[in-house]
């Protein structure tokens, strides 16, 4: 159980005990959102957010008591992931809250109806997306950026994606995530054309945080493995 405290709340977050996924650890990305979260209301208030890849699903817990119209947290459609955010969410939440919330599993780039019908008929986007400590999935570049294209709100909402760099001889391969997220989305490439295919989003790196090195005996250059990057992202 990991205790956290941001200033008047008190969230106590099961994680699974050990997942190929890596979502039995509490990672420095959510709990940078979570504190983001907690100083700016603005970001969440009446708004409807979705999660993917949530693990422990700090972000949407805290997005939650700020006042979010609806969450919907998702991760990989395995038993034991799914029942643990339900958990944290059976847990942490007061009734009011809960009814807030949804859970359920979702893999990414396959079909959003299910993701759509969690909106009230009149909202078929989300204003807010949270992706915490994903871009290193290098191979789910694309999935994860087909849905965030498919579900977000043109103009006014938001992608927020916050990692580390934990693997730091790696880092330029994170980054081609914002590369690929840039690019002009043409109807003319066929979507297995992963050189050419793009997302017209617009990106925007606004943050760095010194949080501390999560797995003291990896190699790599400390400091870079101490620092949480912040993006948002957004369809012009």
């Amino acid at each position: 159980m990991n205790r956290i405290i941001l200033d008047n709340k008190v969230l106590n977050i099961r994680l699974v005990g050990s997942h190929p996924l890596w979502a039995h650890h509490l990672w420095n990305a959510s709990k940078v959102f979570a504190t983001l979260f907690d100083d700016t209301p603005r970001l969440v208030k009446d708004k409807y957010i979705l999660e993917l890849g949530a693990g422990g699903a700090l972000p949407s817990l805290i997005a939650t008591l700020n006042g979010a119209r609806t969450v919907v947290i998702t991760d990989y459609p395995d038993k034991e992931l799914i029942d643990n955010i339900q958990y944290n969410v059976d847990h942490t939440m007061d009734d009011q809250h809960k009814k807030n919330i949804i859970v359920d599993g979702y893999i990414w780039g396959t079909a959003t109806d299910k993701l759509k019908q969690y909106l009230p008929v009149h909202h078929k986007t989300y204003d807010v997306i949270i992706l915490s400590d994903l871009v290193f999935n290098h191979s789910q570049h694309h999935a994860l950026l087909k849905t965030c294209r498919e579900l977000l709100t043109p103009k006014t909402g938001r992608v927020y994606v916050f990692y580390t760099h934990h693997r730091p001889h790696l880092a330029h391969k994170d980054l081609e995530f914002f590369d690929i997220a840039q690019r002009e989305m043409r109807t003319d490439v066929d979507e297995e054309d992963r050189e050419n295919l793009g997302y017209g989003f617009r990106v925007d790196h606004f943050m760095t945080t010194k949080v501390g090195v999560m797995f003291k005996e990896d190699p790599g250059d400390e400091e870079v493995r101490a620092t949480v990057h912040g993006w948002q992202m957004w369809l012009p």
